[in-house]
């Protein structure tokens, strides 16, 4: 994002905000409705692509029933908007504390969410998780410290 973000960026970016506030709050219909019908979603811990918000709102609401799913909070850091005309792509660091029947955990994610223009306003048409590469490569020498003690 440049210096001095335009009145497009700076749309993208509400709408942005708007979501992860939605989803910060745990609010489910907020959230969803951010997204158009025929959004697509790829999360790292969901083994397929979701191909419509309708897959991904069934798979929340077995989290929620089958696990107590619940986000406690998320902080959006590292952000960036990438304007081509009707669609607009953000990017930023992501840090959501979740609450299940395990405990809580704090993840720490990247995530790449496309926005297209839907009159005077963006919804968002896709969304991408991935881990963050510095926790991923921590745990990765987590798990190769242990072997190593183990052995």
């Amino acid at each position: 994002m440049s210096e001095t973000p335009t009145s497009t960026e700076t749309a993208v970016l509400a709408a942005a905000d708007a979501l992860i506030a939605s989803f910060a709050r745990h609010d489910r219909d907020a959230y969803f409705a951010a997204f158009a019908p025929h959004a697509s979603f790829v999360f790292h811990h969901v083994s397929e692509a979701l191909p419509m918000r309708a897959a991904y709102e069934a798979l929340w609401r077995q989290w929620e029933r089958d696990d107590g799913f619940a986000v406690l909070g998320c902080e959006s850091s590292g952000r960036a908007v990438q304007c081509l005309g009707d669609v607009a792509i953000f990017t930023h660091n992501v840090r959501t504390q979740v609450s299940t029947h395990a405990g809580r955990e704090t993840l720490v994610e990247r995530e790449t969410i496309v926005f297209a223009r839907e009159g005077a306003g963006w919804i968002a048409v896709h969304e991408h998780l991935s881990p963050h590469a510095c926790v991923a490569v921590q745990h990765d020498v987590n798990e190769a410290n242990a072997l190593e003690v183990s052995a």
